[in-house]
């Protein structure tokens, strides 16, 4: 059964950092790009950020270029988001994708929340 499961989420104040994690099981992702997504109370889900499957290639939205660096351990199956100088605006619950040439598999979701 193919699994991602995101952990690292919580309060953090205004300025802070959090990492979170994304841990595959259940299928090799080493050739997949990941994707992280979020979605704030209220909004529609937006793309944050993603890696190629090699590791070499990111790419950040415009909100969170500077802030957030997203990494890849391939032996581990499992990618990194360190976010930091988190803003209230960052509030919300994270979501990794794996994408794959047949489907794209999504994570639980993990809560981001600014304890501000």
């Amino acid at each position: 059964q193919v699994q991602l499961v995101e952990s690292g989420g919580g309060l953090v104040q205004a300025g802070g950092s959090l990492r979170l994690s994304c841990a595959a099981s259940g299928l090799t992702f080493s050739s997949s790009p990941m994707d992280w997504i979020r979605q704030a109370p209220g909004k529609e889900r937006e793309f944050v950020a993603t890696i190629s499957w090699s590791g070499g290639v990111t790419y950040y939205t415009d909100s969170v270029q500077g802030r957030f660096t997203i990494c890849r351990d391939k032996a581990n199956n499992t990618v990194y988001p360190q976010m930091t100088s988190l803003r209230p605006e960052h509030t919300a619950v994270y979501f990794c994708k794996a994408r794959t040439a047949s489907t794209d598999y999504w994570g639980q979701g993990t809560q981001v929340t600014d304890a501000s």
